[in-house]
């Protein structure tokens, strides 16, 4: 990553650095106050939404306004409804995350602490082991669901490829040298999500652990972009390995003096030491491991050439599988007996405050 972005929400939880998504328990009992939404047979209670809301307001600075308040408590409850969607239809088709898999998460999540470290870090979150493993089984299934339901039915033919190009010919003609690199990228900011620790220091020493785990794994001869896969929390390039789109060198020289630098030593095939990265800004948002796979010269990118293809079938396989999922997700609303009473209850006291 070459300029770190804010994270986006993930059904996926890859490491404690990362936000641990929403809880999402059995069917409740409690009284009808309680019930905040009702997911088809599935009530969404008050407790479930508090914790989440507790946590995410959790050693912030200020307190939210009532606004904030009912909109942030809106959106964790909305939260929930989707991952309900995603895990009852997973039930009916029968998808689900295996032990094994759920066992090697677990692993991963784990590696970059000692013991000690990992067990304080689920305890000051209210998880015990079984827990995060059960959470973790959630997120499993439901990206398997995903990809079943929607990845998985999406082709990108060679017409479709050269279509592309022949529409977008001048996308590819090169007015200066372009640098094809890859990111692994490790977040030391408060996420926007529920159950994220806030406490800054403890944040930034656990990503600079978690990176130098990374990158002590890529000196043993590991894969670059398996590793990014697997941990980069960079979720726009994570799942292509830490591929970001083609820099060009004027967009180089503008990044921060040591990312520009270590860039520009690099040969193809060699990779950075862990510098940290910065947003559009000063602040800094992480760290990370920068990879040069190549630098292009000017000029005109033919049809033929690997790099313009694979460039072309990422950016029309993410844009059909967005599409895709908003569909997909509208379909399951349309199918489900939703009833957000809490949504309801904003609407009623309108004009009454």
């Amino acid at each position: 990553m070459i300029q770190a972005r804010k994270l986006a929400s993930s059904v996926l939880v890859l490491s404690l650095t990362g936000a641990l998504l929403l809880l999402v328990g059995c069917p409740g009992r409690g009284s009808d106050k309680e019930v905040m939404a009702k997911v088809n047979a599935y009530k969404v209670l008050r407790s479930e939404v508090d914790k989440n809301y507790n946590t995410q307001v959790a050693g912030s600075p200020q307190k939210p306004t009532p606004t904030e308040e009912e909109a942030l408590r809106l959106n964790i409850l909305n939260q929930i409804i989707d991952n309900q969607l995603h895990l009852q239809k997973a039930e009916k088709l029968g998808v689900v995350a295996t032990d094994d898999e759920v066992e090697t998460r677990f692993n991963q999540a784990k590696a970059p602490y000692t013991k000690e470290e990992f067990e304080k870090l689920l305890k000051e979150r209210g998880f015990s082991d079984d827990d995060y493993k059960l959470e973790i089984r959630r997120n499993l299934t439901i990206e398997k669901l995903l990809n079943k339901e929607i990845a998985a039915k999406v082709t990108i033919s060679d017409g479709d490829i050269q279509n592309y190009y022949n529409q977008n010919k001048a996308e590819f003609n090169l007015i200066e040298p372009r640098y094809s690199l890859a990111t692994i990228f490790v977040g030391n900011q408060p996420s926007t999500e529920p159950g994220q620790s806030t406490d800054r220091a403890q944040l930034d020493a656990q990503a600079r652990k978690k990176i130098q785990v990374i990158y002590n794994r890529l000196e043993s001869g590991e894969d670059f972009t398996a590793l990014a896969q697997k941990f980069s929390e960079d979720q726009d390039t994570a799942r292509s390995g830490g591929v970001v789109p083609p820099v060009p060198e004027s967009q180089i020289k503008k990044l921060d003096p040591g990312t520009r630098d270590a860039i520009q030593k690099l040969k193809p095939g060699q990779y950075t030491p862990v510098i940290p990265a910065f947003d559009r800004g000063t602040q800094q948002a992480g760290y990370q491991i920068i990879k040069l796979n190549g630098k292009d010269t000017a000029g005109q990118r033919d049809i033929n050439d690997p790099q313009v293809q694979q460039f072309i079938r990422s950016k029309l396989r993410s844009q059909r599988e967005q599409i895709l999922k908003a569909a997909y997700d509208e379909v399951l609303r349309d199918s489900a007996e939703i009833h957000n009473y809490f949504a309801e209850q904003i609407l009623k006291n309108t004009g009454t405050k």
